[in-house]
């Protein structure tokens, strides 16, 4: 398969809300493979189709730890919290290099959609998954995690940012 380049903060396809899939093929299938080698050669826990330039409804994740987890992908992704209780923890994101900044998502997350063969799924997660579930969705429909960090967090994210080499370049 193939790794693709990371669109980083700037790029507008980063606030463009991807659009619904509607064709299980063979070219989804393979969209969601290289994603994989794309997320797993730069290190990341989860990727959404628009992160390599791509405006379909897509997310890739490998939430795998020592105790359990889980590696997939999940197709037209809606979640829904389960309860009302919330995490608060460092989130960085792969389109965003070097910023890691506390946010505050819910602990536990309902998300249905398809595989790529059409089958629906649904999970239930907890912690890292949940977060990595809301992270992704949020990249589906244009909003960065920077968005959801309170405002003092996020001056102090966009300070690093407008310094940062990758920015200026």
């Amino acid at each position: 398969m193939t790794s693709h380049d990371i669109r980083i903060f700037g790029d507008p396809v980063l606030t463009s809300r991807a659009d619904e899939i509607t064709a299980f093929d063979d070219s989804l299938k393979h969209l969601v493979e290289d994603m994989l080698d794309t997320m797993d050669a730069a290190g990341g826990v989860g990727l959404a189709a628009n992160q390599i330039g791509v405006l379909r409804r897509v997310f890739v994740f490998d939430c795998t730890t020592e105790e359990d987890g889980m590696r997939g992908h999940i197709i037209n992704p809606q979640w829904e919290p389960v309860g009302e209780e919330t995490q608060l923890g460092p989130e960085g994101c792969l389109s965003i290099p070097e910023v890691l900044a506390d946010t505050e998502r819910y602990q536990t997350v309902r998300v249905t959609g398809y595989d790529y063969d059409g089958n629906p799924l649904t999970i239930t997660a907890s912690g890292l998954m949940a977060r990595c579930i809301q992270h992704e969705t949020d990249h589906l429909d244009g909003v960065l995690f920077l968005r959801r960090l309170t405002p003092e967090r996020r001056k102090e994210a966009m300070a690093y940012i407008r310094q940062a080499d990758w920015f200026n370049k």
